[in-house]
């Protein structure tokens, strides 16, 4: 369904199945609107009379702002879906309320939920002139987040055959390891490793490609990249953990462990940072953190995979 005749996206859902090439073209388009100069990048109007629609049941707030930010320096018309007051909140369907912006001349939505598989339901659904883009849906995926950290990993690093890359922390919750982990192997990055307590692995993860470890010093050691993720207290159900200072000194990331890693290596996170849980104040402020430029890249992923599906010509 993402997917048209020659490879051309249509929608943008999840990174798994996509093509080796595809990503990184996708990181090639982005690199283009990185290296035009700063008044080129805001006016870059490829998507000049089309009406990008953000539909975020869930709360966002770094997530949605590039999006917003990406689509209108690319030209479009943006409109901001306030869903405390929308139609879904008086009971409306989720499908009747898309119908309904689908009539408004919509082109793109940028859907968020809270309910994996939402995404893709609109897309299945949706118009033949929409696309739709997933911004995150429940444990399921969340494929902008992870491309933008794979074009921060190729900027940092080259190649990904070399690398061994850590995915450290609440694994079990986060749309965004999963992702990651696609796009990883997709990739044929050397070796994958994901590091927490047992309660926060998924069961038969292995079966994805990639290392487990539940002691954190030895899943760090020589690796090049260290991908912390935010402990997601406001998904758990039970007592996963014993706490969050229990939590801290075992997997959290201080300038002791991160010794452990190769003297080049980065420090990642898709944020929201909770400082001294995953991440002390020191490592996440740090000279090998790379936090704030994916942020930045964030803006430049958004705007190629949009530009990509919509059929601008190259920047």
């Amino acid at each position: 369904m993402q997917l048209a005749p020659g490879n051309k996206l249509n929608h943008f859902l999840t990174v798994e199945g996509l093509p080796y090439q595809l990503l990184h073209d996708i990181m090639d388009r982005a690199e283009q609107f990185v290296t035009l100069p700063a008044k080129q990048q805001k006016k870059a109007p490829l998507l000049r009379g089309k009406t990008v629609m953000n539909l975020f049941f869930e709360n966002s707030t770094r997530t949605r702002v590039t999006f917003e930010i990406a689509a209108q320096r690319l030209g479009a018309d943006v409109i901001n879906l306030d869903i405390r007051t929308s139609s879904t909140a008086k009971g409306e369907t989720l499908l009747d309320t898309a119908r309904n912006l689908e009539a408004m001349n919509a082109d793109m939505f940028v859907v968020r939920h809270e309910h994996a598989g939402t995404a893709q339901f609109i897309a299945r659904y949706a118009a033949p002139h929409i696309s739709v883009l997933n911004a995150g849906d429940g444990r399921h995926a969340h494929p902008t987040q992870a491309m933008l950290d794979m074009f921060t990993i190729r900027q940092k690093k080259g190649a990904f055959e070399p690398l061994k890359v850590a995915i450290v922390g609440d694994v079990l919750h986060s749309r965004v390891a999963r992702s990651q982990i696609h796009a990883l192997t997709t990739l044929l990055t050397g070796e994958v490793r994901v590091i927490g307590p047992k309660t926060l692995i998924p069961a038969n993860i292995e079966r994805m490609g990639v290392k487990i470890f539940h002691d954190m010093d030895e899943g760090l050691n020589d690796t090049d990249v260290v991908i912390m993720l935010r402990l997601q207290r406001e998904r758990m159900a039970g007592a996963l953990l014993p706490s969050e200072r229990e939590f801290a000194k075992l997997y959290g990331l201080n300038e002791k462990r991160l010794a452990l890693t190769k003297p080049d290596a980065i420090v990642m996170h898709p944020g929201p940072i909770n400082r001294g849980v995953e991440i002390d104040t020191e490592v996440a402020d740090g000279v090998r953190s790379v936090i704030l430029e994916q942020v930045t890249n964030g803006i430049a992923v958004r705007m190629a995979v949009m530009a990509m599906i919509m059929g601008g010509s190259a920047a």
